[in-house]
C-alpha cells in the first residue's frame, strides 16, 4: 500500500481563498493523506497565497522563507502561484510545486508527483474551474458559520485590480448547486450562511444572461438556516429587485457590503468604476429608506494616482455624513498588469497613510454613535466562543457584524456556543457592543 505524506496547510488571504484551501484539504483527506494542524511535524506544507496587493505578497514571501529555513518541502498554491509562475520555483528551492487558482482540484496528483521528487508547475493560463457541492471540503471556519461561494472570477475591469488576471472571468454556479450546498451546510449545524463572490450582485450573468441573485435568495430562504448574509455587492447591482429580494425574509440579514472604493467622480472614472458619486448616495439612501436599521459596510482606496486634496475631501465628506456603519481603508497598491499601474500623479506613501488615518478617525466617530443607538435594545446574537480576556464572558456577533471584519458582542450569561440567543445590549464602544443574555 502506498505510503502517503503528512501535510499541513498555511492559509493566507480572503475567505474565497479559504474555500479553495478547504477543498484541497477535503480532496487530500479523501485520498488518504494525513492532515496535521501544526506544520512542525508535516512532511509537506501547502501555502495557499494571496497576491491582491503588495502587503499580501510580502506576507506570503515571509511565510515561504520561514518554512524554507525550517527545511520544509513547500507547495505554493493560489494567487501568488498564478501571478509569479515563472519565478517561484527558481527563487525558492524548497518549493516542490506550484498550483494555480484554477487547478486546485489537481492537488492530489500534484502532491504525489512531488513525493516522487518531481518539481511540478500545474497552472492553467486561464482559470476556468470552480468547485461545486460535490467536491469534498473540510471547513475551517467556526462551526456555526458557512462561507458559500456562488461564483469565481470577475468580468469587471477596475483599473486598480489584478483579480481578473489571477482568477479569470466570472463563472457562476447554478442555483441548484448552490442551494444543494446550502442544505449540506444546514445539516452540519451552520447558523449563518455567507454568500461570496468577487462581485456577488453580478451572480448569474454568465449562466442566465441576467443577474440571478434575487432568484437565488428566493430559494435559499427555504433552507433551514437562521441567517443568510450577502457579501461583496457591486453598487450597480443594488437594484430595486435585489432590495425587494433582501426584504423577503428575516433570514436574509439587512447587511450590505458595498465596496465603493472612492466618492469623487473623477477618481471613480479613473478607477473605471461604472457609477458616480450621486449614484452612490442614491443607493445608500435607498437602502436606508427600505431598511432603516440596515448595516452598511464599504471599503475605500486612498492615494489612487491623481487623487488631489479635493478628491480625498469628497470621500471624507461621505464618511462624515454617517450613512455607512463599517469602513475599511486600503492605501493604493500599484499592481503591474493593471490599467492604473502607469497612471501619472502618484501619491506619496506618507500622504496616503495620513489620508487613511483621517478616514478611519472620522469613521470611528460615526461607528461609536451608531453603536450607542443599540444600548437598551434586545438583539439576536450568534455565540461563537469565550472571550480571551475573561472566561465569564462570551463572544458573538449580531446581524450588524460580519465575521473577521466588523466588531463583536461581548455577552455575560449562559448560552451555548454555536447558537443564536437573545441579548440585551447594555453598553457600547467604537467597534463593539456589550450585553447580557435575556
Amino acid at each position: 500500500m502506498e505510503k502517503l505524506a503528512t501535510v499541513a496547510f498555511v492559509h493566507l488571504g480572503c475567505e474565497k481563498n479559504r474555500i479553495d484551501t478547504e477543498h484541497m484539504m477535503g480532496l487530500l483527506g479523501q485520498a488518504g493523506f494525513s492532515l496535521l494542524l501544526n506544520h512542525t511535524d508535516a512532511e509537506f506544507v501547502i501555502v495557499n497565497t494571496c497576491s491582491f496587493i503588495a502587503a499580501a505578497r510580502e506576507q506570503g514571501v515571509r511565510v515561504l522563507c520561514e518554512l524554507e529555513a525550517e527545511g520544509k518541502k513547500i507547495i505554493i498554491t493560489g494567487c501568488m502561484a498564478q501571478h509569479f509562475r515563472d519565478e517561484l520555483l527558481k527563487e525558492i528551492p524548497a518549493a516542490m510545486a506550484l498550483v494555480g487558482t484554477g487547478d486546485y482540484a489537481s492537488i492530489v496528483d500534484v502532491l504525489k508527483r512531488a513525493m516522487a521528487g518531481e518539481r511540478v508547475s500545474q497552472i492553467s493560463d486561464t482559470p476556468t474551474y470552480v468547485a461545486d457541492e460535490n467536491v469534498p471540503r473540510v471547513r475551517t471556519s467556526p462551526r456555526a458559520v458557512g462561507w458559500l461561494r456562488v461564483a469565481e472570477g470577475c468580468d469587471c475591469e477596475c483599473a486598480f485590480c489584478i483579480i481578473p488576471h489571477l482568477r479569470g472571468k466570472q463563472r457562476s454556479r447554478s442555483i441548484e448547486s448552490i442551494v444543494a450546498e446550502a442544505r449540506m451546510l444546514a445539516s452540519e449545524g451552520v447558523q449563518e450562511i455567507i454568500l461570496i463572490a468577487q462581485n456577488t450582485t453580478n451572480y448569474g450573468m454568465d449562466l442566465y444572461d441576467q443577474t440571478a441573485l434575487p432568484q437565488l435568495l428566493r430559494q435559499l430562504v427555504e433552507v433551514d438556516v437562521p441567517w443568510i448574509r450577502v457579501h461583496y455587492c457591486y453598487p450597480t447591482g443594488l437594484s430595486s429587485e435585489f432590495l425587494d429580494a433582501m426584504a423577503l425574509s428575516p433570514k436574509i440579514l439587512p447587511y450590505f457590503d458595498i465596496p465603493l472604493q472612492h466618492a469623487h467622480p473623477e477618481i471613480l472614472k479613473a478607477m473605471r468604476r461604472p457609477f458616480q458619486e450621486k449614484y452612490t448616495r442614491g443607493v445608500l439612501k435607498a437602502i436606508r429608506e427600505k431598511f432603516p436599521e440596515a448595516a452598511i459596510r464599504t471599503t475605500f482606496i486612498v492615494g489612487f494616482p491623481g487623487e488631489k486634496p479635493q478628491h480625498f475631501q469628497a470621500m471624507l465628506d461621505l464618511v462624515e455624513e454617517g450613512l455607512i456603519d463599517h469602513v475599511g481603508v486600503f492605501t493604493y497598491s500599484a499592481e503591474e498588469g493593471t490599467a492604473a499601474y502607469a497612471l501619472p500623479g502618484k501619491v506619496g506613501k506618507a500622504t496616503a497613510e495620513k489620508r487613511r488615518d483621517q478616514i478611519m478617525m472620522a469613521q470611528q466617530k460615526v461607528s461609536k454613535r451608531r453603536n450607542s443607538d443599540w444600548v437598551g435594545r434586545e438583539v439576536d446574537v450568534l455565540i461563537e466562543g469565550i472571550s480571551e480576556h475573561s472566561k465569564e464572558v462570551l463572544v458573538g456577533r449580531s446581524a450588524r457584524f460580519a465575521p473577521e471584519v466588523d466588531g463583536v458582542v461581548f455577552v455575560k450569561g449562559d448560552a451555548p456556543i454555536g447558537k443564536i440567543v437573545r441579548v440585551r445590549i447594555t453598553d457600547s464602544d467604537i467597534y463593539d457592543l456589550h450585553g447580557t443574555v435575556v
